[in-house]
């Protein structure tokens, strides 16, 4: 379902919108715009909160790996 809204961006942007889409369906260019910009924040929290779980856990990690490393021959 589509709600209809209203918002006010630049001349500027509007004009480059036009330039780079040939004026078709600014909304349609807008809406996936949003969209794009609402997937990458929501990855950006989710990097952010799996950071937090590895900085954590760093300490335990880098000695399992350290561990492991020592059973491994010299080449």
């Amino acid at each position: 379902m589509k709600v209809k809204t209203s918002i006010t961006i630049s001349e500027e942007l509007v004009r480059d919108m036009d330039e780079m889409y040939g004026g078709k369906n600014r909304s349609e260019l807008i809406e996936r715009a949003v969209r794009d910009f609402l997937e990458k924040e929501a990855q950006k929290k989710r990097d952010y909160k799996d950071m937090g779980i590895i900085n954590k856990n760093a300490a335990r990690l880098n000695r399992e790996a350290e561990d492991v490393m020592s059973y491994q021959e010299d080449a």
